[in-house]
């Protein structure tokens, strides 16, 4: 462990899901509250398109994946306002669109791309301190949004009829909280890998929910949990050579059962 820990590239990934564990610990509830774990997983496979086309065209993958990402939250916001009985379907298929465009960009791409996998799976090695600087801006983002929104995304995840009826814009938040599912997507996919990050989003929210009701705790426990699933996740791919992103999830995984035999032998 403490050979790891000496290592730069280590110390990177270490500081990285602390700063991932914050976002997706906040996020993540919203996202379960709002039943918009599906929309989640259309955003984070649309996002491999513009990895795709940023390997094709020679620009920055950052940026090609903040970009695909942000127009499949767009058009995911608008579907499940403006066709809200055919969601699910249209969501399939920019999902879909997302990653074929992806692949199909990366197998006209001359030469192999030696990240193309760690943007899938995670990789250990991804981070770098300049992904550290703009994580940790986006955290701030993110905490500042959460508390000046948060009774406003409390009442639209538990009564959104009668949050609008209160004038409460709800299709803004809608689209402002996938907004920032994206940038999490975006900025996860460098350590957890584009396939895992939906179900990081997803375990520590199912997990606090199982002992807490309050948005709020929820919201505190989540990140806990995503803290210790992520560094515990680090240290298994580190010693045995595994991918980050499936590491990462196989420890959330045995966490949130183990948590739910806990809570299910109390009752």
């Amino acid at each position: 462990m403490l050979e790891a820990l000496q290592m730069p590239f280590f110390q990177h990934a270490l500081i990285a899901g602390v700063l991932i564990a914050i976002s997706i610990g906040l996020i993540g509830p919203l996202t379960m509250a709002n039943k918009m774990t599906f929309m989640s997983g259309g955003i984070a496979h649309s996002t491999y398109g513009g990895v795709g086309a940023a390997i094709f065209f020679g620009f920055s993958i950052l940026l090609g994946a903040t970009v695909a990402a942000l127009i499949a939250a767009v058009i995911i916001s608008f579907i499940s306002f403006r066709f809200s009985n055919r969601s699910d379907t249209a969501i399939g298929i920019v999902w879909a669109v997302g990653m074929a465009i992806g692949v199909i960009l990366s197998d006209l791409t001359p030469g192999y791309n030696v990240d193309l996998m760690s943007f899938l799976f995670g990789s250990i090695l991804a981070v770098g301190s300049e992904d550290l600087l703009w994580m940790g801006l986006f955290d701030i983002v993110v905490i500042g949004l959460v508390w000046y929104f948060y009774y406003d995304f409390m009442a639209l995840s538990f009564d959104p009829v009668f949050a609008k009826v209160q004038g409460v814009k709800t299709w803004v938040l809608h689209l402002l909280l996938l907004i920032l599912v994206a940038f999490t997507v975006v900025f996860a996919m460098r350590l957890v890998g584009l396939i895992m990050v939906i179900a990081l989003l997803t375990m520590p929210s199912f997990s606090s929910e199982m002992y807490v009701k309050s948005l709020s705790s929820m919201m505190i426990i989540s990140i806990i949990l995503s803290i210790i699933y992520i560094v515990a996740g680090l240290f298994l791919a580190y010693w045995y050579d595994l991918s980050t992103g499936a590491s990462v999830i196989l420890v959330a995984v045995l966490g949130t059962i183990i948590l739910y035999m806990v809570k299910w032998s109390k009752n």
